[in-house]
């Protein structure tokens, strides 16, 4: 009996991983089919890699040729044409993109099939024998579904995430603007740095376009409104949820309702509100302080650069401290009271125990939601745009850099790009910001919130 299955390991040719792979790195499936007898499986790649190979043939009027070509020229202009017949070049931009994503695709299932053959052919070698149908079959339910499930997810992300990133990412390569370089009438034309070095050098555009200068004060002034915009907030909160937890206040569930209607409501139609009652001439806010004689000009709450920075910093305030507080209220209920109980032993005032217990035990496990609170109001569009429009206009040393830039003196950087992008179609420029953007955003997030005690330890 040992003697057969000796001769049944000996039948098996232990070079078989080499020629699996071999045959799988000269066409795919190819090796699953002459040697490994996965039929099936070598069979669907066989497929797949002829449907890549027809697609790569440039006799048909499609596929990675075309849409790689399309991607690299952007297309060609033919004035003499009528313009529904012309190159589209963003179109040809997304299509070589999503060319290039399939082919990532196949790459890596490629080398992925190829490192299989050899795999499975040294498991066989090992075994002395193929497996059989149910080997097989509990092979795949251990080992496949854990791929078939995921596969559908990955692709999604590869359409619906990678493509568009990649393409707002590369428009800041290209021309692609008003009025000379918007599809179909006009092609769009690579050009390298150029839109960089507009936006970082003091002539972009001609010396009077004054995009550097722009940039400079809103970058500036989106760092320092989300510093303010989450600090202030945040403590305000903390006060409010501090002081509503004290025995001493009366009726304190409902200060907390009170104090949570302004989240509750839309923010959208409480800033339009905030901007009705602060308008400077009409805004019942001034005409009561007028009235009461408490001013005697009107206070330029949304007209004056300092002043309406300031006011946006306040209204979000408003808006923003009551789910800071809910926060803060729900964290402090975690805290035992016996902690308390013994700092009172201790004889430690209520300030004391704030400063040990309280704001420690509150800070160490929403210290990652501070820095995604940061992180949300660099990019917290609503509310500049619906309160102030990121009006006044943006003045420097006497220039009006609105006119040639879109730029407001309360635009943060989001809602910059939003004028760009729907005021002056100006796509490439916006692109441009929406890469610094990201390239600061993303890292410094990642950094801070990996630092945090609270995700080294996976503690809550």
């Amino acid at each position: 009996m040992s003697d057969k299955k000796s001769a049944g390991r000996r039948a098996i040719n232990p070079s078989l991983p080499k020629f699996a792979g071999i045959a799988s790195s000269c066409y795919m499936g190819l090796g699953q089919v002459l040697f490994l007898k996965e039929y099936a499986r070598g069979i669907c790649l066989m497929i797949f890699e002829a449907l890549m190979i027809l697609g790569c043939t440039p006799v048909f009027n499609f596929g990675v040729p075309k849409a790689l070509y399309g991607l690299i020229t952007l297309g060609t202009p033919h004035p003499e044409l009528p313009v529904k017949q012309r190159d589209h070049s963003i179109f040809m931009m997304i299509d070589g993109i999503f060319m290039l994503v399939i082919l990532a695709i196949f790459i890596f299932l490629y080398v992925a099939q190829v490192k299989s053959a050899r795999n499975e052919a040294k498991k066989i070698v090992a075994n002395g024998k193929y497996p059989s149908l149910a080997e097989t079959r509990n092979d795949l339910s251990m080992n496949a579904f854990p791929i078939i499930g995921v596969t559908p997810i990955v692709l999604l992300i590869a359409v619906f995430t990678v493509v568009p990133l990649v393409f707002s990412a590369l428009v800041a390569f290209t021309n692609y603007s008003s009025p000379d370089h918007i599809p179909q009438a006009n092609t769009v034309d690579w050009v390298g740095f150029e839109n960089f070095r507009t936006m970082f050098t003091k002539n972009g555009f001609g010396s009077d376009a004054g995009w550097f200068r722009a940039f400079g004060r809103v970058a500036l002034w989106t760092v320092v409104w989300a510093v303010f915009a989450t600090f202030t907030c945040f403590f305000v909160g903390f006060f409010f949820a501090v002081i509503l937890q004290d025995k001493r206040i009366a009726f304190p569930k409902f200060y907390r309702t009170v104090f949570i209607l302004p989240y509750a409501i839309p923010q959208m139609l409480s800033l339009f509100v905030w901007g009705c009652l602060l308008n400077g001439t009409l805004g019942p806010i001034n005409r009561t302080l007028q009235y009461l004689q408490i001013i005697t000009n009107a206070i330029p709450w949304l007209s004056d650069p300092l002043m309406a920075k300031v006011t946006l910093i306040l209204v979000n305030i408003w808006i923003g401290f009551p789910y800071s507080m809910i926060l803060i209220t729900s964290t402090m209920t975690a805290v035992s009271g016996s902690m308390y109980e013994a700092a009172e032993i201790d004889g430690a005032n209520k300030w004391q125990q704030f400063k040990s217990i309280t704001f420690p035990l509150v800070m160490y496990q929403l210290k990652p939601t501070l820095i995604m609170q940061f992180a949300g109001n660099i990019n917290a569009f609503g509310a500049v745009f619906f309160l102030t429009g990121g009006n006044p206009l943006l003045m420097a040393g006497g220039d009006n850099l609105s006119i040639s830039t879109q730029a407001g003196a309360t635009d943060i950087l989001i809602s910059w790009i939003y004028k760009l992008t729907m005021n002056s179609n100006q796509y490439n420029i916006a692109s441009v910001l929406s890469i610094l953007v990201f390239a600061v955003l993303v890292p410094f997030g990642l950094y801070n919130f990996m630092r945090t005690k609270s995700f080294k330890e996976s503690e809550i």
